[in-house]
């Protein structure tokens, strides 16, 4: 039995909205280590740059540094972002952006990330992606005339 209408409805609009989150999240990836990189002066910009979690993990190498503060920074904008684009459920799409993305690292660099700093990195900035963006979504779009979350399905 397949999807019938408001269900069918409401799969497509997540789906948009998986969709749209992922584009922002990369975009601003890109955008912010393009400026890391400018920042600490590298010679070269990986595109693999949001993958990349085989830099040796020190604070005096440029290139380590680049990707955890761009990774930190996408991460903190994303939430706010997302709220914007969203208005409710960031928590939700926060965490299937991080688990797509965590696919894709694995998919990309060929092996499954096992180095704890860069767990680390991603714990933690999946925390600022919620907290940020939960809290901007309580405080801009908490009036009575919004959805309540019991109303999205």
């Amino acid at each position: 039995m397949g999807f019938q209408g408001s269900e069918a409805t409401t799969i497509k609009i997540i789906i948009l909205h998986i969709l749209l989150c992922l584009l922002t999240f990369y975009t601003i990836y890109y955008m912010i280590g393009s400026i890391c990189c400018g920042v600490f002066r590298l010679h070269s910009f990986d595109v693999r740059l949001p993958f990349d979690f085989k830099t040796e993990p020190s604070y005096s190498n440029p290139n380590y540094l680049a990707n955890v503060i761009s990774m930190e920074i996408t991460f903190w904008s994303s939430g706010l972002f997302f709220a914007v684009m969203l208005k409710q459920w960031v928590w939700d799409y926060a965490l299937t952006v991080t688990s797509i993305h965590l696919l894709l690292t694995w998919a990309v660099m060929g092996e499954f990330p096992l180095v704890w700093q860069w767990w680390l990195a991603l714990a933690s900035g999946l925390f600022l992606m919620i907290c940020n963006g939960e809290l901007i979504t309580y405080f801009a779009y908490s009036d009575s005339n919004s959805p309540s979350m019991g109303s999205f399905f």
